[in-house]
């Protein structure tokens, strides 16, 4: 990434990401971006179709500047988003915030939400960097299977979107009530959300060693932002 690239942003870059609700919690520099991309696992990708508007959840990767969505060459979804504009988000849930009434209920959580132009990748060598990031997102075993076919490659589309124009949101701590309601006899307070990877369970019909790769064994116990995971420098 140049420099322009990674350096921090002080506001919205654009007026379509800006955060409106609770605008303090709106947070624009790229690192904390990339910071939540990074403990998120799936990114729910809308479009605008002839049939409507259509939200599907999908696996991601990225590089610091480009996001990347892929799926097959079919899919309705991609398709679609080919050279159109797009919206991708990613959330992380840390907790139920409880309040002393429903009203303030709310949750305590880490989201991007990502806006622009969708391009399709159609070069063979970028594609197939393009999904080693969205494998080695989720776990390190782009190395460990088998490598993607000519065959493979037709059958997948890959699109790639810029960056640029994204921005995160963040809540913490605990619930915020109504000074009225503060001595009442009404419980308050936070249940903390945690995600952590089970141990792997080797498939019925494995005929190969049965012991998994280390990128996977190594994610037991972990949560998704603990999991080793390449950074796009790396890749």
């Amino acid at each position: 990434m140049d420099e322009a690239q990674t350096s921090d942003r002080s506001g919205p870059a654009s007026e379509r990401v800006k955060v409106r609700r609770s605008a303090a919690r709106g947070r624009y520099e790229l690192t904390d971006v990339l910071q939540i991309l990074d403990a998120g696992l799936i990114a729910h990708v809308g479009v605008s179709t002839p049939d409507g508007p259509l939200v599907l959840p999908m696996a991601y990767g990225h590089d610091g500047e480009l996001l990347y969505l892929h799926g097959a060459i079919a899919n309705h979804l991609l398709g679609e988003g080919e050279g159109q504009e797009i919206c991708a988000t990613v959330t992380c849930v840390d907790g139920l915030v409880v309040a002393r009434t429903p009203f303030h209920n709310s949750m305590n959580y880490r989201s991007v939400v990502v806006r622009g132009q969708a391009q399709r990748i159609t070069d063979d060598e970028r594609k197939l960097a393009a999904l080693k990031l969205v494998t080695d997102h989720i776990a390190e075993i782009w190395d460990t299977g088998r490598q993607p076919s000519e065959t493979d490659l037709r059958k997948t589309l890959v699109l790639q979107m810029p960056l640029t124009e994204s921005s995160a949101k963040v809540r913490s701590g605990d619930p915020i009530d109504d000074p009225e309601d503060m001595s009442g006899p009404w419980w308050a307070g936070v249940v903390p959300i945690t995600t952590r990877f089970g141990p792997p369970v080797v498939a019925a019909d494995l005929t190969a060693d049965s012991t998994p790769p280390e990128a996977v064994s190594s994610m037991s116990g972990r949560t998704p932002e603990e999991r080793p995971r390449i950074k796009p420098t790396d890749a």
